[in-house]
């Protein structure tokens, strides 16, 4: 993938982006203002803070608004983004455009890496027969957890839902915590290599994953749309956290019952949902950031190890 350098499909003035930017900092300092205020006091979440450890973005990166490529900023050279890295001067004086070329040149085995991660799962149909039991591996026959929060069912009624059930995870990233009892009850062997071939839209962890792709995008992608992935992996984050074998309610979770068939048919219908706004959201980045652009097939284990 080498994108040409796109024109610029318009321009805003002074007080036009800086109104927009204005509104993305209110937007994300609403969204990080509980973890801030948490980690103010020293506290831990067990649902909340994987937004911010697991995906090690800081509130900061959430609150710094792109316009994003092909969008000329007037009047922006004695602002502090002259210096950001990807901006250069516009066609017009003391203007500044984000540098799509800079990047593509400087990060072209990310670009090409990321453009694959977006477009791939899209096409692929969406598979909704895992009923969240990723979480549920991570704890199989083991006593000692990840979370220090008590089973819903105990060590035993955990370790039984999981052998009433064939595990069908599909994302390394959630595959790689499975206990070494589970790893050869699972349907599939997922690898690092293997993840551009195995995500697919269903999967909540590929879905939350959209967030740091657009994250590490950096300017590339327009500040609304990196808003919208990190409320997507928010959103997503509860759903994992609700069918996960752990028992939440001291911290106002009602769990999702995975092991009946109403908590199944619960659970299918919010994955698919989130399917849905995780395709639409892979597909605006895309847009905003290569229109018109295809996609090159090929990649390597050297440009898949940067994930």
């Amino acid at each position: 993938m080498d994108p040409a350098p796109g024109p610029v499909r318009f321009r805003l003035a002074q007080e036009e982006w800086r109104a927009r930017e204005r509104a993305h900092e209110e937007r994300a300092d609403a969204l990080t203002a509980a973890h801030r205020a948490r980690a103010s006091r020293g506290e831990r979440h067990p649902v909340w803070d994987f937004l911010f450890t697991y995906y090690s973005y800081k509130p900061a990166t959430l609150r710094r608004w792109h316009p994003g490529p092909g969008v000329e900023l007037a009047d922006a050279a004695d602002d502090a983004r002259s210096g950001w890295r990807w901006y250069a001067p516009g066609s017009g004086p003391g203007s500044l455009v984000v540098d799509r070329d800079a990047f593509a040149r400087e990060k072209a085995p990310l670009a090409r890496l990321i453009e694959i991660m977006l477009r791939r799962p899209s096409e692929r149909p969406g598979r909704f027969d895992c009923f969240g039991l990723h979480e549920w591996a991570m704890v199989y026959r083991q006593r000692d957890h990840r979370h220090p929060v008590p089973l819903r069912l105990g060590q035993d009624g955990t370790d039984a839902v999981v052998d009433a059930h064939e595990l069908r995870c599909t994302h390394f990233d959630a595959f790689r915590f499975f206990t070494p009892d589970a790893v050869p009850r699972n349907q599939h062997r997922p690898t690092r290599d293997l993840q551009p071939a195995l995500d697919q839209p269903g999967c909540l962890h590929a879905g939350m994953d959209v967030y740091k792709w657009a994250v590490k995008l950096g300017p590339l992608v327009p500040g609304e749309l990196m808003l919208d992935a990190f409320e997507l992996a928010r959103d997503i984050r509860r759903l994992d956290m609700e069918a996960a074998p752990y028992d939440l309610a001291e911290w106002g979770f009602a769990p999702v019952r995975i092991e009946t068939p109403e908590g199944k048919a619960e659970y299918v219908r919010r994955q698919r949902a989130f399917a849905e706004r995780g395709n639409d959201l892979r597909r605006r980045i895309l847009d905003a950031w290569l229109p018109g652009s295809h996609p090159d097939p090929r990649t390597s284990r050297r440009e898949i190890a940067v994930l």
